[in-house]
């Protein structure tokens, strides 16, 4: 629920004012706003999240534990790191846990996915993560998807984040011709027959 400065002013006026029964209702419409700046999502999905990040899946994945002790799971946007069973997939887990494990973040949420994870943008004070895991060689930036919710500018740094990372043989990139986690994917679905 979102609530503008205005409706709360006038909320918290009816405290001063009003029976029980109004300043119950009022008090209930606050806390509702005030649990709703941890995650003030919309219909289409996007919104905010903030929380401490209490486990990292791989090296674009991880949970956030927001108000209320919520567990919200996070896909970064924009970029696609290796595959646990990938080369390089441990050292990406490694490395997005070092950076983030235990910190409080706040995540710029895009779109759900097919899964129902939130997709987003994952900030660490004034750090962009998602661009950080691809500047140190931990992902690829997702061009094919990022097209469609990127800004141009956010596109062009990213795409130069990786080329730089690449050129000094960063991460992923120490290996000749890495294979890129939508290519491993694809291999792994047509050995198994899918």
């Amino acid at each position: 629920m979102r609530i503008t400065q205005r409706e709360l002013t006038a909320l918290l006026r009816l405290f001063g004012n009003g029976s029980l029964k109004t300043k119950l209702a009022a008090l209930v419409v606050v806390i509702s706003a005030v649990l709703g700046l941890f995650y003030t999502g919309t219909a289409g999905g996007q919104g905010v999240i903030e929380g401490r990040v209490v486990s990292v899946a791989d090296g674009d994945t991880l949970t956030v534990l927001a108000l209320g002790n919520s567990p919200e799971k996070i896909r970064f946007a924009f970029i696609d790191a290796p595959e646990k069973t990938q080369p390089h997939g441990q050292a990406a887990k490694q490395a997005l846990s070092a950076r983030v494990f235990g910190r409080q973040v706040k995540v710029e949420v895009v779109e759900k996915d097919r899964y129902g994870r939130h997709v987003g943008r994952v900030w660490l004070d004034n750090v962009d993560v998602n661009l950080a895991q691809v500047q140190d060689g931990y992902a690829w930036h997702y061009a094919q998807y990022a097209k469609k919710n990127q800004s141009g500018s956010d596109f062009a740094a990213y795409e130069q984040a990786q080329q730089s990372a690449r050129q000094q043989h960063l991460g992923l990139w120490a290996d000749a011709m890495p294979t890129a986690p939508w290519d491993y994917r694809r291999s792994k679905r047509e050995e198994d027959g899918r």
